[in-house]
């Protein structure tokens, strides 16, 4: 898109963003927003935390500018900054909770981090970016070559380097990066991960319209189940097939990867020891930034969940409202039976019933009379038997302890941030085979953080009672630590 005038005008009046760097409260707005979602990360404050947190900040500003600097109360400017007028707040409500929630919208994100673009940075480095650049034209073309011999002469010059610096390193020469090297590409790292952070949000809200969308055409839609469920599904399934669902979904499931989340981080509290990154005195938080964004992949899986919530509330809605307008069809046919009872019309048919042939029924299908038989009832007493009953069926049903495998799943948690039900199972092998399986899945739908990926297939092995392997094929089932 080109930066025109007209586009300009057009963005300087309708923009969210353009509109907050406008705003007479444009500093307030900015600090407090900055101050408690992007500092620590934060998503789905409640409206009491920010009622308070923004009262606080108001009094500390009218103690310095006077009482009336900022004239409104805190809820007041909290609803007026979620106003569509403004959007700069998210307000929603969470399933099963009355009070509001608040998050910011990515236009919001966009201006702060544009304010904060604009301070002077005393270290400003170039070679990390540089090299970034070269990385990423190295793996277009290598990714984009057709040519096998081409790709093979790469890879063995790529060998022939690795090798010569073998080589090298065994004659002992060492290279190492120096102070300032390691400090460009740490400053490198931390815009990096604070920009993917701020991607998910946009990515968050580009699949929350979608589910406005569905939304609206399902209270809005007066044709069959078929035509509604194509036109979403259609939808969705671009969505998820665009540059940015195939980006994202790559994204998620790398992030998903137990062995990829401990090599990161492994390697993340190797460089925070170094002595150049501690001078650096950088926010003890980028530790756990492989936490946050799973948190922030969370929400946006989870908001994809609810596409699916709302067309299957659509089609049960839509089963019960036929099944109402067949009863008011039969209540119809009983009131016009009983309203012609009394007064019946002179001549003609009242009512007519379409058929698709003549009915016919000859006398000689009609059932005979039958004498109803006599019950005839024993008086004799009850005498008590000495039959003996084989009573090991009484005692060998299987009772699945379902919060013993709950604390499986917890005790494996301890020492990593998720885990797969596989991994759980191998851990803790099936006592009581597909039993103990399905009570497995019923645990982890109660669970609060949990991601199903029904295109990754996992296999289970156990052995029954009777000395038999028996294997089950099930979709991927990670559990994330609450």
């Amino acid at each position: 898109m080109g930066l025109d005038f007209d586009t300009l005008e057009l963005m300087r009046q309708n923009h969210p963003a353009w509109r907050l760097l406008c705003a007479h409260y444009a500093p307030l707005v900015a600090s407090f927003l900055h101050r408690l979602f992007v500092v620590p990360n934060a998503r789905n404050i409640p409206q009491a935390d920010m009622v308070e947190a923004l009262e606080d900040e108001l009094y500390a500003l009218r103690e310095r500018l006077g009482p009336d600097a900022l004239p409104g109360t805190a809820l007041s400017y909290l609803n007026d900054w979620a106003e569509n007028d403004k959007g700069w707040l998210r307000k929603f409500y969470q399933t099963g909770e009355d009070e509001p929630y608040y998050d910011l919208t990515p236009a919001t994100e966009k201006a702060l981090s544009w304010l904060e673009s604009l301070q002077q940075r005393s270290f400003v480095g170039t070679e990390s970016r540089l090299l970034t650049l070269f990385e990423l034209l190295r793996q277009m073309n290598e990714g984009s070559q057709t040519d096998p011999a081409i790709r093979i002469a790469e890879l063995r010059r790529k060998r022939d380097d690795i090798d010569a610096e073998i080589a090298r390193i065994e004659a002992g020469h060492l290279p190492l990066l120096d102070d300032t090297a390691i400090k460009d590409r740490f400053q490198q790292f931390l815009q990096m991960a604070r920009e993917l952070l701020a991607d998910f949000r946009e990515v968050e809200d580009n699949f929350r319209a979608l589910d406005r969308r569905v939304r609206e055409r399902i209270a809005t839609w007066q044709g069959g189940k078929g035509g509604l469920l194509e036109e979403v599904m259609g939808e969705r399934d671009a969505i998820s097939a665009s540059d940015q669902g195939k980006s994202f979904r790559a994204f998620w499931d790398f992030l998903m990867s137990q062995s990829k989340q401990d090599e990161l981080k492994a390697a993340l509290e190797r460089v925070l020891a170094l002595p150049a990154i501690v001078d650096m005195n950088p926010d003890a938080r980028i530790k756990y930034v492989n936490r946050e964004w799973l948190e922030a992949g969370g929400h946006t899986q989870r908001t994809i969940a609810r596409l699916s919530q709302q067309l299957r509330r659509f089609l049960d809605d839509q089963a019960w409202l036929e099944n109402r307008r067949i009863m008011d069809i039969l209540h119809s046919i009983e009131q016009q039976a009983l309203a012609v009872v009394e007064t019946p019309p002179p001549q003609g048919d009242f009512m007519a019933v379409d058929d698709i042939g003549v009915s016919i029924h000859l006398p000689v299908e009609r059932p005979l009379y039958q004498r109803a038989r006599d019950v005839r009832l024993n008086a004799r007493a009850v005498v008590e038997g000495d039959v003996e009953v084989d009573m090991t069926a009484l005692y060998t049903q299987i009772a699945i302890n379902r919060d013993e495998l709950a604390g499986h799943i917890r005790r494996e948690l301890q020492s990593r941030e998720q885990v797969s039900l596989s991994e759980v199972i191998a851990a803790h092998p099936l006592r009581y085979g597909l039993s103990e399986l399905v009570a497995y899945f019923e645990v982890t739908s109660r669970w609060k953080r949990v991601d199903v990926s029904d295109d990754v297939q996992e296999k289970v092995a156990w052995r029954g009672e009777d000395g038999v392997d028996y294997r089950a094929t099930m979709p991927r089932v990670i559990i994330l630590r609450n």
